[in-house]
């Protein structure tokens, strides 16, 4: 006997070698996702903040044998009331479709996050992350979690290594990925849409003379972080208007590219809301 799907009567998926499992393991793959214009967010917290963000998926899959908390499966619900394709994996299917260890049994296919960097809209005063060649997917997450905490206007990422489709990208985010306007472009045409809109540059680099804290952060300002062996590139260094650096006090010279951005960014934020305190 054939089990069926209770939200939608479609018969339940087991076959790890089912098309649909196959293709959903092919988007692990950029090329796949950069063709189909497809990734996948995996994981209920992450899937709950895509949706929440107004992500609307192109179909769920859930394995209700993984799903921990039952009361979770109201969300199948929320997603087939919207018109949403939802399928339902035996246990072995969704374990080949996952890219996790201990999946939790939430796997939906979603449009790739991210637009043009021309189609961004910012505000007066804008504050905005931009990447360039960020490499692990984790550190570039890891910003996007920081950004979207801090307020963020946007995050770029500039002649991007790590796309923001990468599986690994939306799990390091928490899936904050969705709830941010991120852009990619190269960096050339990142530092010419900066300059149209006179938003100021602040490149990180360990070996600036002026410290973070001795800027002007209030006014409209990109933050610039660099690739994690290398930092930032000879062209970002002579396009910037200001290069600075962190206070370091022990042996090292630099720290994780995703805490110096953090550390950038609460410092704008601190002078920020000094700023509006005295007014």
């Amino acid at each position: 006997m054939v089990r069926v799907n209770a939200y939608d009567a479609q018969p339940v998926i087991t076959s790890p070698a089912n098309p649909r499992v196959k293709w959903l393991v092919g988007l692990r793959k950029r090329r796949a996702r950069d063709a189909e214009g497809v990734t996948v967010v995996e994981g209920f917290e992450e899937l709950t903040l895509a949706l929440d963000a107004g992500v609307r998926p192109l179909a769920l899959y859930f394995c209700p044998d993984l799903v921990a908390d039952d009361t979770r499966l109201s969300t199948v619900e929320r997603v087939a009331a919207g018109g949403i394709e939802v399928v339902e994996l035996g246990k072995a299917a969704f374990e080949k479709a996952s890219y996790r260890e201990s999946p939790d049994g939430w796997l939906a296919a979603v449009p790739t996050p991210g637009r043009a960097v021309s189609e961004l809209a910012v505000g007066p005063d804008p504050l905005i992350l931009v990447c360039e060649s960020i490499e692990k997917p984790g550190n570039l997450g890891a910003m996007l979690r920081t950004a979207e905490a801090a307020g963020v206007d946007a995050v770029i990422a500039a002649s991007p290594l790590a796309d923001w489709g990468n599986p690994n990208v939306i799990r390091a985010s928490k899936g904050t990925v969705f709830a941010l306007p991120v852009a990619a472009a190269s960096s050339t045409e990142v530092a010419a849409w900066l300059r149209e809109r006179h938003i100021q540059i602040v490149v990180a680099s360990p070996g600036a003379d002026a410290l973070v804290t001795d800027l002007d952060l209030t006014c409209g300002t990109a933050v610039v972080v660099g690739a994690e062996h290398a930092g930032v590139s000879a062209a970002w260094l002579e396009l910037t208007d200001h290069a600075a650096r962190l206070p370091m006090f022990g042996r090292s010279n630099s720290l994780n590219v995703a805490t110096s951005a953090a550390i950038v960014i609460y410092e704008a934020l601190r002078q920020r809301a000094s700023t509006t305190s005295t007014r």
